[in-house]
């Protein structure tokens, strides 16, 4: 448990002091919230912005480049599991993406009066989902990839047409009908339903339902298809 700690508390410094991670895990969100003149409705999509910002562009790129530079293979003849550094990864990750949306949150009530949301736990609990969501996603791409830059690479690919057609940067009802259908098989689509449910205080149980089910099977293909080294 010791070994686990001190590795995600040196995984959240090292995200700390990124200067990329903490512009779009902070700063870019609120940039959005001016933009839209504080109001509530994105917000929602925004978390999930947050959340797949983390799991999908930043952690393929992490996890690459340590089993590129032979850090879990090193590890793997220690004490200290290289799983315990990919936990620490996701629990980091995890972390931010709170971190980050308690910020976003915190802006959107106290500078521009927005409605707080209806159902703050709920919240939480999707928010969390949704980010360890993205996150499983995040090792099946770094299990397939096997360098650092390609795995980056195809994380942002992945990562910003789905930010778009899943309704977290503009609502889905403002996409053409063509787009919106792609949107509907979109593993972030359920995220962003998730946390504009509990936000509303409306039920949020099937979209949580499903990014549990992708999380599983998420899970275990990166499980089946990662390699250390």
């Amino acid at each position: 448990m010791k070994a686990f700690t001190a590795l995600t508390v040196t995984e959240l410094r090292l995200l700390s002091r990124d200067p990329a991670s903490l512009f779009f895990t902070m700063a870019f969100p609120l940039m959005l919230l001016v933009l839209k003149r504080g109001e509530s409705a994105p917000v929602p999509g925004y978390l999930a912005m947050i959340a797949a910002i983390g799991g999908m562009g930043a952690l393929p790129g992490i996890v690459a480049a340590y089993r590129e530079r032979k850090v879990l293979k090193r590890l793997a003849t220690t004490p200290v599991s290289p799983l315990l550094l990919l936990g620490a990864q996701l629990v980091a990750q995890v972390t931010a993406a709170l971190a980050g949306s308690t910020l976003l949150v915190a802006a959107a009530i106290v500078i521009f009066g927005a409605k707080a949301p209806a159902n703050v736990p709920a919240l939480a609990v999707a928010l969390v989902l949704c980010s360890v969501m993205v996150c499983a996603l995040g090792f099946v791409i770094a299990a397939i990839m096997r360098n650092t830059r390609g795995a980056g690479l195809i994380g942002m690919l992945v990562m910003f047409p789905m930010i778009f057609l899943a309704g977290a940067a503009v609502p889905r009802k403002a996409l053409p009908d063509s787009l919106r259908q792609i949107g509907d098989f979109l593993p972030l689509t359920p995220g962003v339903d998730a946390l504009t449910s509990a936000w509303a205080g409306t039920a949020a149980f099937f979209p949580m339902l499903i990014l549990s089910g992708i999380i599983v099977a998420g899970t275990a293909l990166a499980t089946a298809l990662f390699r250390w080294e």
